[in-house]
């Protein structure tokens, strides 16, 4: 797994065994159908179910041991997948379903007044405060479809929920570092959580994006189509209880080949 950004060439002994002693645990399922039209076929291919697991390799009492603990580890920050026809001379054309919406930003301002009477020995006999918090929120993962030649291009992106940047592409502030209350602190006990609570991320066909469809030539019929599946997944760290000011984000890439039959 290759490191695509670092904030120092070194960790700590503890957290790097923390990090090492974890793995990346993925499923990719798609279903497909074959529609059969006047003039030309179309192979509809709809994501299922994408699952990525961080799990851990030894025991809590190791790691507590000789790490800083399992709750400092990896998450996913951005998954992408390409599939491509091998064969591209019976394809006519490829056609993609909408993308997730931008995150919106929504600020809300809540004002609180608080009222109370001290003990009669007091100077005052009422005490009066007044208090104004911001919240703001934003939808943690984005979907992206897109299309280059016959490949079809799924993203899936972790932004940041306070300024919306992409996280794999991105590092903390020093200040958001040190702040206790940061949205990847306490990561997978948090109710707003981006992750499972093991850390991973579970993502179903009908929350992002509907089909990919090719149309093919009926001359298709009856034969086997070869296509590719590449991925490339993004984990990144940064500190959950331990405190440290080091993050890194690692790259990990497949390929698969499967075979659809055209009937």
């Amino acid at each position: 797994m290759d490191i695509e950004s670092s904030s120092n060439p070194s960790v700590d002994e503890r957290l790097q065994f923390s990090l090492t002693y974890h793995q990346l645990e993925g499923v990719v399922q798609f279903n497909y159908k074959v529609v059969i039209q006047e003039r030309w076929v179309e192979v509809i291919v709809n994501t299922d179910n994408i699952r990525c697991d961080i799990i851990r390799l030894v025991s809590e009492t190791l790691m507590n041991e000789r790490g800083v603990g399992a709750a400092d580890k990896h998450f996913p920050s951005r998954i992408s997948l390409q599939l491509t026809p091998t064969l591209q001379t019976n394809i006519l054309s490829l056609s993609v379903s909408k993308s997730s919406e931008n995150p919106a930003r929504a600020i809300g301002i809540e004002k609180s007044i608080e009222a109370g009477f001290d003990p009669p020995n007091s100077y005052l006999g009422l005490k009066v405060t007044a208090g104004e918090t911001m919240t703001v929120s934003l939808k943690p993962w984005i979907f992206e479809e897109s299309v280059n030649g016959y490949s079809a291009n799924l993203n899936w992106y972790l932004h940041d929920s306070m300024n919306g940047k992409e996280v794999f592409s991105s590092k903390p502030s020093k200040m958001s570092l040190i702040n206790p209350k940061a949205w990847f602190k306490d990561r997978y006990s948090s109710a707003y959580r981006p992750f499972t609570r093991q850390g991973g991320v579970v993502f179903a066909g009908d929350e992002y994006g509907e089909r990919v469809c090719w149309k093919v030539d009926k001359s298709a019929i009856g034969t086997t189509m070869e296509w590719e599946i590449r991925g490339w997944i993004w984990l990144t760290y940064w500190p959950n209880k331990h405190k440290t000011f080091y993050n890194e984000t690692r790259r990990l890439e497949f390929r698969e080949i499967v075979h659809l039959k055209i009937a």
